[in-house]
């Protein structure tokens, strides 16, 4: 909340470090990251909270924004799609209208 991205990264990791799999921790730092513009950073930790928590669908979504904003609209159909199945309402639109 204090838009402290760069501090709450060195706070996320530390975190990680002691719980690797805490996959709101992973997405947060995701989220940090995107603020930042470290979309590569941002992908990697959604795909982390994704593989230590399949059924997280909010980091589907997150990651699928990131994906479009990079040029990656079969990316980023793909996770909103599986964001959709897993039952998240958000992406509903963005799957009728891009993909």
């Amino acid at each position: 909340k204090l838009k402290d991205y760069q501090g709450a990264i060195v706070d996320y990791t530390k975190a990680i470090e002691i719980d690797p799999n805490d996959p709101i921790t992973h997405f947060n730092s995701g989220n940090a990251k995107s603020k930042l513009n470290d979309f590569q950073g941002a992908i990697i930790d959604y795909t982390k909270a994704i593989e230590v928590s399949p059924e997280y669908y909010m980091a589907y979504t997150n990651r699928g924004i990131i994906l479009e904003m990079i040029g990656d609209r079969k990316g980023a159909c793909r996770d909103w799609k599986k964001a959709v199945d897993l039952g998240d309402t958000k992406p509903i639109e963005w799957v009728r209208n891009e993909c």
